[in-house]
């Protein structure tokens, strides 16, 4: 029998010290990011460009990280305000604004304390300096009455409007709050923040789908979410796609429409919670679905447009926080396993070519690399 050599061993030692998905069948591995360097409860990471990286932790602290891990320095610290009481609180997302280079704004979205509520927080950030924390500009707070569903991301679509998802403020299986539109928990709201100031730190842009509606927001893009929990826009084609971790059934990826309403508290993912009306033609069917016996919590993801995994290329990338699973949709809409990262996979993050970062609390941050 042939003996294994040295250099197979070393890496299959090295498969195995970095979680790296060496495993057959996995389309990728895993190597360190920021020389390994492991941060407290990682949630976001935004490449700024120049080899320099942003990245927030759950407590409500700001990073300016250098690629190679070698330069790590504090730029924002909100600890004062951010409630991380429970679980799903905290720091939970971040943006730069499409005109960052020339007005330095970073917007985040963070639970405050005292009382509860998630916020929508524009601060500057001049260059080479620490993030101002007299620049706060609040632009929006909603009452947080439950531990749990706050939501979790904060994005740009390519028409330059900011895009919010928004937790239905409820613990486990509450009622149809995500079905009401005069309120903006379990929704996707979408405002148009140029130009914000104190006195008005946004607009409603006049194409959203409830303008004119008496009794709606006018702010909700799209209804029936129970906790989006990331979500990213297309490079090529701009589709929002979506993560909605669900209740004891099923966790969803949805591709978000303008005016769709995606189902909760009726349905979750394909299961009927209400009977008859569950067959109302209104809801839109998620793109994905998978029970609990696959995973907890889904951890949406990101469409791969780099280089580096060429079996990956224009298929949307996402996992599970509970069991650490990263897979890739196929055509029909199928699950195909990208690779195991371990547990408490919390985000998935993208830099300027493409290329994806998984973020684990209590772990380093790691590259998704070919095998």
């Amino acid at each position: 029998m042939r003996q294994p050599s040295i250099a197979w061993v070393a890496g299959a030692l090295l498969c195995a010290l970095l979680l790296a998905g060496c495993a057959e069948g996995e389309l990728a591995t895993l190597e360190p990011a920021f020389g390994g360097h492991v941060f407290d409860q990682p949630v976001e990471l935004i490449d700024l460009g120049g080899g320099r990286f942003l990245v927030a932790e759950r407590a409500g602290r700001l990073w300016e990280v250098r690629d190679d891990g070698r330069s790590i320095e504090q730029v924002l610290d909100l600890t004062s305000v951010v409630s991380v009481e429970h679980g799903e609180h905290g720091f939970l997302s971040m943006a730069l604004d499409p005109e960052f280079e020339t007005n330095r704004h970073l917007w985040t979205f963070y639970v405050r304390h005292d009382p509860l509520r998630a916020a929508l927080v524009r601060y500057t950030w001049p260059d080479g300096r620490e993030v101002e924390h007299g620049s706060e500009l609040i632009a929006l707070e909603i009452p947080q009455p439950a531990e749990s569903h706050a939501g979790g991301s904060v994005r740009f679509g390519p028409d330059g409007m900011l895009y919010l998802g928004v937790g239905d403020g409820r613990y486990g299986t509450a009622p149809d709050t995500s079905q009401d539109p005069s309120k903006l928990f379990g929704s996707i709201i979408r405002i148009d923040v140029r130009g914000a100031t104190a006195a008005e730190p946004y607009r409603v842009p006049p194409d959203n789908p409830h303008v004119g509606v008496d009794g709606a927001r006018h702010e909700i893009w799209a209804i029936g979410f129970r906790n989006p929990w990331r979500m990213s826009f297309e490079p090529e084609g701009g589709a929002l796609w979506v993560g909605d971790v669900g209740a004891e059934h099923m966790e969803e990826v949805d591709v978000v429409e303008r005016g769709g309403n995606y189902g909760w508290a009726v349905v979750e993912g394909t299961h009927c919670r209400e009977g008859d009306r569950c067959n109302d033609p209104a809801f839109a069917a998620p793109v994905h679905s998978y029970n609990r016996d696959v995973g907890c919590a889904v951890t949406g993801g990101i469409v791969y447009r780099g280089a580096e995994v060429e079996a990956l290329r224009g298929r949307y990338v996402f996992g599970d926080f509970c069991e650490g699973d990263v897979w890739a949709l196929t055509d029909d809409g199928e699950r195909e396993l990208v690779v195991r990262a371990g547990t408490l996979l919390v985000s998935i993050a993208v830099d300027r070519k493409g290329e994806l970062y998984l973020l684990r609390f209590y772990e380093p941050i790691m590259r998704l690399r070919a095998k």
